[in-house]
């Protein structure tokens, strides 16, 4: 929790770009008082013929898929700032850019998550505020 996959045209981020995007992503999070290491960000290049919209090509592209598991969102309001932060944080590399974007986000059961073999601790438990002290995927004591 929370995985975020951008699938995008080969060369449209450098390494500098994706390790500040990750860095902003993570820091969404740990701002909220999650552990760094809940922060996945996967970049998955693909070819520049092989984005379609409308079946059209579409190498100007961006595509945020992410998914959270740590947390639920409990208001249209809190949704719409999630989103917006997710916006703030890739902006400069991709709408500031003149890219086109489009991101959803896909909240799943926390009952069907586990890292490193665990099942992660119950939100703002005292095992949860240990893991963010911590910050690390080590087994927890209630």
């Amino acid at each position: 929790m929370p995985l975020h996959r951008f699938y995008y045209a080969q060369g449209l981020f450098s390494a500098q770009d994706k390790q500040e995007i990750a860095q902003r992503i993570t820091k969404i999070y740990t701002d909220a008082n999650l552990p760094a290491f809940y922060v996945n960000v996967v970049f998955i290049e693909v070819l520049e013929d092989s984005i379609f919209i409308s079946g059209k090509p579409a190498p100007k592209f961006v595509r945020l898929v992410s998914q959270h598991l740590a947390r639920t969102m409990d208001s249209n309001e809190r949704k719409q700032a999630v989103l917006d932060k997710l916006e703030a944080a890739f902006g400069p590399y991709v709408k500031d850019r003149g890219l086109d974007w489009e991101i959803h986000i896909e909240e799943h059961e926390r009952d069907l998550w586990r890292t490193q073999g665990i099942n992660p601790p119950m939100p703002n438990t005292n095992a949860e505020k240990l893991w963010v002290k911590e910050n690390k995927a080590i087994p927890f004591e209630e």
